[in-house]
């Protein structure tokens, strides 16, 4: 298997989840299908969804939740 990897579209703060109050679109372990959005990134009041560009099995975030992220940073990892 190979490692598949989710990078940042562009620098801003990243979120896990939709809502404080809500779960995260993802968790670590969980498999993705293409498209599926695994996170957003916040720039300037504006988010932006991150959506897989390929399936994988067993998903790792490499950041916390509300970290400043930098456009074309690994975000997640993945089995492809």
């Amino acid at each position: 298997m190979s490692k598949v990897e989710i990078k940042a579209p562009m620098p801003g703060v990243f979120y896990r989840k939709p809502s404080p109050e809500s779960p995260p679109f993802k968790a670590d372990g969980d498999d993705v299908a293409a498209g599926d959005v695994v996170a957003l990134i916040e720039v300037m009041k504006s988010f932006h969804e991150v959506a897989a560009l390929e399936p994988g099995k067993s998903i790792r975030f490499l950041l916390e939740d509300a970290d400043a992220v930098m456009a074309g940073q690994v975000i997640a990892e993945m089995e492809g």
